[in-house]
């Protein structure tokens, strides 16, 4: 067992309904999804995080309870349906809000879709909660999507209301199990885009070697602006346009310069 510091931040208890099953919240699903790992895949989307990342486009999964309660057998089934054709074209992605907050409920579906169906499973998370739980947690979890959203530590606090190190930690933990993973880097002009910044994570994800199959350099889009008008929040990215081709392009060559595989 690899000793990490824990971080700030609690992951939900196991919950049970009136029925004794084991149950979580759960904001959508997603069937044929393409960029949630490799190929096609069926992604369950949970509620709760405790990110406020300024650009989030799914301000609605931050709290737990806008989820719709259901438990491991119903998303199971739900998965089932199509068990056949992901076996064969991709497998089971389970994204968020963050799903370490409910890491129960999360790690018994991974454990039931690799025991029933023997699907490919793919986790995408910030890691921040991951102190908490055991190396035997992920033994289930095929492929880690990191999401590190800035190097520099007080632009990712800025950034995201919370601190960088417990990210960075569980990259580290990652790199100790041989856990291979697809780094995700939103760019977001003036916040994520300077040049120093992009070169120090780059230098660090090429520390952790071959566990980093592949680098995604994600241009910064406002899809989700409504969101935030609709729930009442002022959306502060408002003025900031999308990345140049120009800028994405010379950050996605900033990693490639350091051997990575990057898109």
């Amino acid at each position: 067992m690899v000793e990490v510091q824990r971080p700030l931040g609690e992951i939900v208890p196991a919950m049970v309904d009136e029925n004794g099953k084991m149950c979580g919240f759960v904001h959508s699903f997603e069937t044929g999804a393409a960029v949630d790992g490799p190929g096609m895949r069926f992604v369950v989307f949970v509620s709760g995080c405790q990110f406020r990342c300024l650009y989030c486009h799914n301000p609605d999964t931050w709290k737990l309870h806008n989820g719709k309660q259901k438990t491991v057998d119903e998303v199971v089934a739900e998965i089932g349906k199509y068990a056949a054709f992901l076996k064969m074209t991709g497998g089971l992605t389970i994204s968020g809000g963050e799903p370490l907050m409910q890491a129960h409920f999360v790690g018994e579906i991974f454990y039931r879709v690799k025991q029933q169906y023997g699907l490919h499973t793919a986790l995408d998370t910030q890691g921040f909660l991951a102190a908490h739980l055991d190396d035997s947690w992920f033994d289930n979890v095929d492929l880690i999507l990191l999401d590190i959203k800035q190097f520099n530590p007080e632009r990712y606090e800025k950034l995201t209301g919370k601190p960088l190190q417990p990210t960075l930690d569980f990259a580290r933990r990652l790199q100790k199990m041989g856990k291979k993973i697809w780094l995700r880097y939103v760019l977001v002009p003036g916040w994520s885009d300077d040049f120093d910044d992009v070169e120090g994570l780059a230098e660090f994800v090429q520390s952790l070697g071959s566990i980093v199959e592949r680098v995604e350099v994600l241009p910064f889009h406002k899809m989700g602006e409504h969101k935030w008008e609709e729930l009442g929040m002022k959306y502060e990215l408002g003025d900031v346009e999308p990345p140049s081709t120009e800028v994405t392009e010379r950050v996605r060559d900033q990693f490639r310069a350091r051997g990575l595989n990057t898109y």
